[in-house]
């Protein structure tokens, strides 16, 4: 099951405080891919909110700061949620609906907490550049 809104060839405008989840995640990495049922779900639930699944292999060019370099990405499957350019979580969860479930439901409430890390920031763009492409699916 795909998202069409992050499959399409010419993506839709987003609105700028679009509550947006991102797998950072290897496509050899078993954990990760549990999350691809997960989040498909609760894309439908919550309809607003856009969820990526970004290989960090396959995008490693998209990914890479001004400098050349990669994202430090350790631990798989890390999220990223973000709230139009504002970082809420940036950290490794395991793949549990209500986890998930509860992160969203906060984001959409406006209740996650602002990460000021520059170095997490500069990723957050990146990915939302990536993700607005059209180029990674959920």
């Amino acid at each position: 099951m795909t998202n069409s809104r992050a499959m399409s060839s010419s993506p839709a405008p987003v609105p700028s405080n679009a509550l947006t989840v991102a797998c950072l995640c290897a496509g050899w990495c078993n954990t990760c891919g549990s999350y691809r049922p997960l989040m498909a779900q609760l894309a439908t639930q919550f309809p607003d909110v856009r969820f990526f699944w970004v290989d960090i292999e396959d995008h490693a060019d998209a990914l890479e700061d001004d400098g050349g370099d990669a994202p430090d990405i350790d631990n798989f499957p890390t999220l990223l949620v973000m709230q139009g350019e504002q970082v809420g979580f940036f950290g490794t969860v395991l793949p549990h609906l209500g986890v998930l479930e509860r992160m969203v439901t906060q984001g959409v409430q406006g209740r996650l907490p602002t990460l000021n890390d520059p170095a997490t920031t500069g990723l957050a763009q990146r990915v939302r550049r990536l993700a607005d492409s059209g180029q990674v699916p959920v």
